[in-house]
């Protein structure tokens, strides 16, 4: 099926179309696709803004794409701004090298593609470049997983389930939920974050799995304090922050434990 059908249109805004052009501009000889990924694409499906703009690469690295945009902005007589380099830290859950680019007042993440694979020993996951529909399958939910294509215009659902979860407002993972939460068990609480934020509904499956013991072991043992901190902060803080529900959720399903009780 095609990942593009009967998908909502996006309108980028002036200052996004000037930067789309510059981006489009530095692979222009090239057969690159140049596409915006995950927390950008939903908000701007929900008619919020979001300046969080993480671009996925399907034929090079985010260093490499970073480097070719800061040559084009030189072409086009802008001012530029050094790469930021933030290196692969897997134990914060950053498997991959991020180049960040400043475009035209807009900080821009770039990435590659990716395909990740878990071992039962680690939450560590090997890594290789991934195709669209692999780097959609290793995103934590299927309304995360959306692409805006900016060499076509168009929002891509590989997972064929992202649009639909978010026009019903449900929570789902591209891939079994209990294996999604094993690879990652933080999830968990982004899982909580997001349902209390944009009052979503959790899947019966994933809140069975996110309910399980063995999830409740694998967060208190494997995802250090601070991470579970910095989720934590989420649910109970900001503009669109439902403290309420997100505390009555970390209560359904168990959680309190591994989320509240002082370290070791």
């Amino acid at each position: 099926a095609d990942a593009a059908a009967d998908a909502p249109a996006v309108v980028l805004t002036e200052d996004e179309e000037r930067v789309a052009a510059v981006l489009l501009g530095a692979v222009q000889s090239r057969s690159t696709v140049v596409r915006i990924a995950g927390g950008w694409v939903r908000d701007r499906l929900l008619g919020r803004e979001s300046h969080d703009i993480d671009v996925a690469l399907d034929d090079m690295s985010g260093v490499e794409f970073a480097e070719l945009v800061n040559a084009h902005l030189r072409e086009l007589g802008h001012d530029t701004h050094s790469i930021g380099v933030i290196k692969a830290n897997p134990g914060q859950s950053k498997h991959l090298e991020t180049a960040n680019v400043r475009v035209l007042g807009l900080e821009i993440d770039c990435v590659n593609l990716r395909a990740e694979r878990y071992s039962d020993e680690s939450r560590i996951p090997e890594i290789t470049v991934g195709t669209p529909l692999e780097d959609a399958e290793r995103r934590d939910f299927c309304l995360n997983a959306l692409f805006y294509n900016l060499n076509t215009r168009s929002v891509e659902d590989f997972t064929q389930r992202g649009l639909a979860d978010l026009r019903d407002g449900l929570l789902r993972t591209p891939l079994a939920p209990r294996q999604t939460f094993l690879d990652d068990p933080l999830r968990v609480l982004r899982a909580v974050r997001f349902a209390s934020r944009y009052v979503f509904t959790l899947d019966e499956g994933l809140a069975e799995a996110a309910a399980s013991e063995d999830i409740r072991q694998a967060l208190a043992t494997k995802v250090s304090r601070e991470r579970i901190g910095k989720e934590l902060e989420g649910m109970l803080s900001g503009t669109s922050a439902r403290p309420a529900l997100a505390v009555a959720l970390l209560r359904e399903l168990g959680l309190f434990g591994p989320v509240f009780s002082p370290p070791p």
